[in-house]
């Protein structure tokens, strides 16, 4: 019978399983809370019912937990009404989605609603996140879908189609057309993939943007851009990138104010095209310009390179039909580069990945996505400031394979970017939970240990500088950088800018040309050396002493059982006044005997017993090691470092599972526990090699035998 792990492991499993089998792709994409759309439309179709929504119910619970909680006056007026209840004729789209469509409501979320207006310039993303087959006449059932990028996942979000109103108006987003619902509705999704519509407030376009494409965003202020900027921008769009920019306004009274060059402040702006033309008066110089796009569908830039500037006339024709240059009050227009960079403080390029993108002439690039964790006591190490933790975070090696095709002669390098993303905080706000502040550096690993796949040590890390690293920790959802190195091996470390911070990440590292990056875990293995017992002429007092109390104990039979080696052990390791211990439990001496007892009578001779005390004597000088302050415990970070001296090769899923075993709320492990530990290590490791026949490092095991082995461990 095959073993699933509980908990965080075995939701891990399952996401990794359901990977190999296709699912979270765009075409199959899973199922929020289990829910199948076709299928549950159906049933209502045919029981001529419409849908509720058992798991994000009309009640206060979907509405929020504080300030549109139970004890909330605001949501004393709330009725949750259908559209077919609100007006008449209803519609899910009419004449196509647009940026009018969107208006905000009682809600602070324009963050949300900017992004959904940025996703109706592109038509294609827009109906993945909202499927365009739904309607209110055709089979109207009461239940509509739509869909997210979650965490490295697509999700299908199922929804009824009850919303929240005040005096039959819609409380939060709402549509320019009154009898128009698709934002209101996808609204709703996106609170019930969230927990609530209070989780969506206060927040970051990229966000929303990320989460409706799978993209990746960078930021760049204007001011402090890389010289290559024009570079980045022409290679973002040539791989479909979704880009916006704008301009910041001091005043806040002043948002979305015309400036005298028809510029909007505090207002965002889709950049649609980047080229190089030719001017016909000097055929050596190129020109570089930009496409922008006023989402409002007017109100145009009137500077140079505008509709009807004098520059037009000093290009050819040929250029103007490549620019497709045309005189509209359409809200796009062109700009110089330079002009451009004058006048916009900060642009963003959402990047996307290649599943979001259909058109194989797009130069796409190469992603990989690791999932994480930070476990405090075990893999929460916290930043560079705290040497002695900070190596215990996961780390990843990331291989550069080729360079990029542009590089210049001289600059050898590979581009990438790294994006480091804390997941589940929104949902678990009304939990307490916050934004964690993370970032990441970058390590160069040394040739001779390229292929080693062994997680770095502690002295890796104090006698080697990073390579590279995330401008600034920031409690972001996302960090996000672009880097150019050399290729190579590189480790990368993900973490909290403090340690002990305990939550899930994903990490997504985008490269122009071929890469892999993988979490380093140590290859599961285990040494088994017996120490030889001593001859009697060797004995030393403390052998002797052993030698006479367990004959003392064991009587004529020379047997003992749990609580006589309970009675042996604490007798003497009480007087030892290096360790700081309180003595063995009985449940410990039981794990003891079960490891040591070979004949199976539940009792240890003479010899089992010597060689149990050979082992002891072994992890007690491990354990002084660690238990440098005589605490009488050690720390649970060092846990990692004594299980490997006493011959245990784990990775990070088993060192979580000792700490949450083994670990007390201080995050530390007594003599005790410490040696339970390696008693229970040293026990399962033996069993699975007496199983494991044929050496492949798998068994198979009947419930029978999966019950005998874990019982009596």
């Amino acid at each position: 019978m095959p073993y699933t792990p509980s908990g965080f492991f075995c939701d891990r499993l399952i996401r990794e399983r359901e990977r190999r089998d296709g699912e979270g792709s765009l075409n199959k994409p899973l199922r929020f809370n289990g829910q199948d759309y076709n299928t549950l439309r159906q049933e209502c179709v045919q029981r001529k019912s419409l849908f509720e929504d058992e798991s994000f119910p009309a009640t206060v619970e979907s509405l929020g937990f504080k300030e549109l909680g139970h004890k909330s006056t605001k949501v004393k007026n709330i009725v949750w009404k259908r559209p077919k209840e609100i007006c008449e004729n209803p519609q899910f789209i009419v004449g196509g989605a647009s940026r009018t469509d969107i208006c905000q409501g009682d809600l602070g979320d324009c963050w949300l609603l900017a992004a959904i207006a940025c996703l109706t310039l592109n038509e294609k993303l827009l109906f993945r996140v909202v499927p365009h087959e739904q309607s209110y006449t055709e089979s109207y059932a009461g239940i509509f879908h739509f869909q997210f990028w979650r965490y490295g996942d697509w999700v299908d979000v199922v929804i009824d189609d009850r919303i929240p109103t005040v005096n039959n108006q819609l409380v939060f987003t709402k549509s320019a057309e009154r009898n128009e619902f698709w934002s209101a509705l996808l609204e709703k999704a996106y609170a019930k993939l969230h927990g609530s519509y209070e989780a969506l407030k206060g927040g970051n376009t990229t966000e929303a943007m990320e989460d409706f494409t799978g993209g990746v965003t960078e930021f760049y202020e204007m001011k402090e851009a890389p010289k290559e900027l024009y570079k980045i921008m022409k290679k973002a769009l040539d791989r479909g990138s979704l880009m916006g920019c704008s301009i910041d306004s001091l005043v806040p009274a002043r948002f979305e104010t015309r400036t005298v060059t028809g510029l909007v402040k505090g207002h965002a702006y889709s950049v649609t095209a980047v080229e190089e033309c030719k001017s016909s008066q000097n055929k050596e110089s190129k020109i570089r310009l930009v496409r922008l796009r006023n989402p409002w569908g007017q109100v145009e830039w009137n500077g140079p390179w505008s509709d009807n500037s004098k520059e037009w006339a000093t290009l050819p024709k040929a250029e103007k039909e490549k620019l497709q240059h045309q005189s509209a009050e359409d809200g796009e227009f062109w700009m110089s580069f330079d002009d451009f960079k004058k006048n916009y403080t900060k642009i963003e390029i959402c990047n996307l990945t290649p599943d979001a993108l259909e058109d194989d002439k797009i130069h796409k690039w190469t992603v990989s996505v690791n999932e994480g964790r930070w476990v405090r006591g075990c893999s929460a190490g916290g930043c560079r400031n705290y040497p002695d933790t900070f190596w215990t975070n996961p780390q990843y090696r990331l291989r550069l394979l080729e360079e990029d095709d542009d590089s210049e002669e001289g600059e050898v390098g590979c581009t990438f970017v790294v994006s480091l993303m804390q997941k589940n905080r929104r949902k678990e706000r009304k939990l307490g939970a916050n934004l964690f502040t993370i970032g990441y550096s970058i390590y160069e690993v040394p040739k001779e240990m390229h292929g080693n796949k062994q997680h770095m040590q502690k002295d890796f890390f104090l006698l080697n500088q990073s390579k590279a690293r995330c401008k600034s920790f920031i409690n972001l959802r996302e960090v996000t950088q672009r880097f150019r190195l050399s290729p190579g091996e590189y480790v990368l470390v993900p973490s909290t800018y403090e340690p002990h911070q305990e939550g899930e990440f994903i990490l997504r590292v985008f490269s122009e040309k071929r890469n892999t990056s993988e979490e380093i875990e140590n290859r599961i293995e285990a040494d088994h050396p017996v120490p030889a017992p001593s001859s009697v002429g060797e004995e030393s007092e403390e052998d002797q002493q052993f030698r006479s109390i367990f004959q003392e104990i064991a009587g004529e039979e020379m047997e003992i059982t749990a609580n006589e080696l309970q009675n042996v052990l604490n007798r003497v390791i009480t007087k030892n006044k290096d360790i700081n211990t309180e003595g063995f439990s009985l449940e410990s001496c039981r794990s003891m005997i079960a490891l040591m007892d070979m004949d199976g009578t539940g009792r240890l001779n003479l010899q089992e017993f010597r060689h149990l005390w050979n082992k002891i004597k072994q992890w007690q000088g491990i354990f002084k090691h660690y238990n440098a302050e005589q605490s009488g415990s050690i720390n649970s970070y060092e846990m990692r470092n004594a299980v490997n001296d006493a011959g245990f090769r784990l990775n990070n899923q088993l060192y979580h599972l000792i700490t949450m075993r083994y670990a007390n709320e201080s995050m530390n492990i007594d003599f005790d526990s410490f040696i339970s530990c390696l008693v229970r290590l040293e026990a399962m490791f033996r069993a699975f090699q007496a199983f494991d026949q044929d050496g492949d490092g798998t068994i198979r095991l009947s419930v029978l035998e999966w019950l005998q082995l874990t019982m009596y461990a």
